[in-house]
């Protein structure tokens, strides 16, 4: 009997065994699964729980439901992998012997990396933050008494998991302002480390736009060294102050800890994959899924599935020692929330910025790339049945695993800078040319 186990049951770890199980005799193979808790959280709904579209018992299902049959199910804490036995030692000192291992652990917000974030009476003084339920609930109270002032929208670094997810907020939180009439008596500021709202030129350069006509302030290449409980604002280490009532901020994220006592993770505990097979480094039977992965593209449930949709194939020849033929391309797609019921798209890969056009239909759309509509809004709103139904119990969705260009539109190459007049660099230039030189 071979062994296949998985650490973690989130969005990828869950595809895995329940797209595999029925791949895989079970005669031939044991397939175990394990996870430190027993529920399993819809995470792109935290972001609506602080404005009261979701409620939590709306996001939240008990992991045992959602397993395939014939799949074993352990609840416990991975104290690390030894690669050289081909053991997952639990904190308890149970050991599992693996013939194959996927690690599917996620990544998670690491306070205690940023001075004032962890401490105990950060939620008190003004910061908060939605990456975690409890979090979520405790932002929804602190915006319900929320009566004006600085809020602060914070991107402490990347990566992160969604990673548009403080965008999504700064937009609906402005436009939630809106609605509850306190948006003339609020600053609203996003402080972010990037030069930009957002890592790609295209994206950047439209969602800046969107931060203009909304007043939303950018705050851009702001390093965080410090949150100032006492003088409740930012400090970063230009020394530069942004100060705050209301902080919102996404900390560092940290893969589990394990991956790094194993040796298996870079410095931020994210397992070091062939970012095309999932395979870990020099290593043919240890694999990494879905934001346990340190691929260079977005920590979010499109990339686990599409890339699910990928190793599956190549799982089955690897075990049979043939060679893997599916490459993942980094295809990622992520609706960004905007406010008032509308949504905007992005979709791309490791080597295409997010375009703009339609998706996934060319001109017909419904969805608009990088262009505000409600069909995205709604499209958002429904992905969370698509979650459960679809997405995690492993059944195929109408969607190319590889990135697709129709229907977008790549912008035109700059051409090369027009020469001068012949003669002209005698001519007398005027004032405001020579002003414009100086400057």
């Amino acid at each position: 009997m071979r062994r296949l186990l998985v650490l973690g049951a989130g969005t990828a770890g869950t595809m895995v065994v329940n797209r595999l199980r029925p791949l895989l005799a079970e005669d031939e193979w044991d397939i175990t699964i394990v996870d430190q808790s027993d529920e399993h959280h819809y995470q792109p709904g935290y972001l609506f729980v602080p404005f009261g579209t979701y409620r939590p018992e709306q996001i939240v299902k008990p992991r045992a439901g959602l397993v395939a049959a014939g799949v074993t199910q352990l609840t416990a804490v991975v104290d690390r992998v030894d690669t050289g036995t081909n053991r997952v030692l639990l904190v308890d000192g149970t050991e599992l012997a693996y013939d194959q291992l996927v690690i599917a652990t996620g990544t998670h917000p690491s306070p205690s990396e940023t001075p004032g974030l962890a401490d105990p009476s950060a939620r008190e003084r003004g910061v908060h933050s939605f990456y975690t339920l409890e979090d979520a609930v405790a932002l929804r109270d602190a915006l319900q008494r929320f009566e004006g002032g600085r809020l602060v929208v914070n991107l402490v670094d990347l990566p992160i998991k969604c990673p548009v997810a403080p965008l999504e907020f700064a937009f609906l939180v402005e436009a939630w302002l809106q609605e509850r009439g306190l948006r003339e008596v609020t600053q609203v500021t996003y402080v972010t480390p990037l030069d930009g709202a957002f890592t790609k030129p295209l994206a950047a350069r439209e969602l800046g736009g969107m931060f203009a006509e909304r007043g939303i302030e950018l705050e851009p290449d702001f390093m965080l060294e410090q949150v100032d409980l006492d003088e409740q604002c930012l400090v970063s280490y230009d020394e530069r102050v942004v100060p705050f009532d209301l902080l919102v901020t996404v900390p560092v994220n940290r893969g589990a800890a394990f991956v790094g006592r194993s040796g298996l993770g870079d410095e931020l505990d994210h397992v070091r994959v062939d970012k095309h097979t999932f395979l870990a480094e020099d290593l043919d039977d240890v694999f990494a899924l879905g934001d346990a992965a340190n691929l260079p593209t977005s920590k979010a449930g499109s990339v686990a599935h599409f890339a699910v949709d990928v190793f599956v194939d190549n799982f089955l020849r690897h075990v049979e020692g043939l060679e893997m033929h599916e490459r993942f391309d980094g295809h990622a797609n992520c609706f960004i929330e905007s406010g008032h019921g509308k949504a905007m798209l992005l979709d791309f890969n490791y080597d295409t910025e997010p375009l703009t056009g339609t998706f996934p239909l060319p001109a017909l759309g419904p969805l608009r790339l990088l262009g505000e509509n409600q069909a995205n809004h709604l499209g958002k709103l429904a992905f969370r049945w698509i979650y459960w139904h679809v997405l995690l119990p492993g059944r195929p969705l109408p969607l190319a695993t590889d990135m697709s260009m129709v229907g977008k539109q790549r912008p035109p190459e700059p051409g090369p800078e027009p020469g001068p007049e012949p003669g002209a660099d005698d001519a007398p230039r005027p004032a405001s040319a020579l002003m414009e030189v100086s400057m």
